[in-house]
């Protein structure tokens, strides 16, 4: 089980899942609400990370990818690609417990995030899902509350800034395996310079969105929100630029989760 949850790129996914199931409890899903949007995400997400790793098992073994279960030879490709339409399977009625328009959002997000696993990771345009995909979260969040409210711009605009940045230090510890086997995404066309600099950019400006478009003060605890957040950004850079790339993707969903709390700490609504 240990490497089929390794094939599953655990850290990320169990990051996007409590963030998802943080802001359904801070919108008043109830636990059941809540519940709902845990399992409909944590099905996505393993969906996501289970195709990734199934779909570039040639590439990964040409890149002699021995940190990939399947290259390792401890999990089998054809479990990891069962595991994944089993987890894309159940993300479909899970997804429409919040409700046909939160479901269909939603599933949008992970259709979006397959294609990138597909090919669109390849092109100019490879940070688009995650800008796209991770934008929604909160509308599907919201969309499942009575009346369907819509979310404030700003959570959106946060939202998908997060998923742009990510994308950009996702890939720094790649970037020369990928090349060699042909992925030539935004990132790889820029450099580990320029998506260092790029994904420092946008991880600062969602944090900024967090601190100045909600209304009511966050308070003290905004401001140590703030300055964590700003300081773990930078821990980014310095990490992305001293050869410790895995210890800046950490750190990007540590920024993640501290934009959350942010968020939070304003007490100001979601759903408007």
């Amino acid at each position: 089980m240990i490497p089929l949850a390794r094939a599953s790129h655990f850290q990320p996914t169990v990051a996007v899942t409590a963030i998802a199931t943080a802001l359904a409890i801070a919108v008043g899903r109830g636990f059941e609400g809540s519940l709902a949007v845990m399992l409909a995400v944590l099905a996505g997400q393993l969906s996501v990370g289970w195709s990734n790793d199934y779909l570039d098992r040639e590439r990964d073994r040409c890149a002699r990818r021995i940190d990939k279960p399947i290259v390792a030879g401890t999990v089998t490709a054809r479990t990891v690609g069962i595991s994944a339409a089993v987890a894309a399977a159940a993300c479909v009625p899970l997804s429409f417990l919040s409700g046909w328009r939160a479901a269909l959002v939603h599933l949008a997000a992970v259709a979006l995030a397959w294609a990138y696993n597909a090919g669109m990771k390849s092109t100019m345009f490879s940070v688009v899902p995650y800008v796209l995909s991770f934008g929604v979260l909160p509308v599907f969040v919201t969309l499942g509350l009575p009346g369907h409210p819509l979310p404030p711009w700003w959570a959106v605009v946060a939202a998908a800034l997060l998923g742009a940045g990510a994308h950009f230090v996702n890939t720094l510890a790649d970037l020369d395996d990928d090349e060699r086997v042909g992925i030539r995404g935004l990132p790889h066309r820029m450099g580990a310079h320029g998506s260092l600099v790029v994904a420092a950019v946008l991880l600062g400006a969602a944090v900024l969105v967090l601190t100045i478009a909600p209304s009511g003060g966050a308070g003290a605890l905004g401001i140590v929100l703030l300055a964590s957040a700003l300081a773990a950004v930078i821990g980014v850079v310095v990490a992305g630029s001293t050869g410790h790339e895995r210890g800046a993707w950490s750190l990007t969903l540590y920024v993640a989760g501290l934009s959350v709390a942010l968020f939070l700490a304003h007490g100001s609504a979601l759903a408007t």
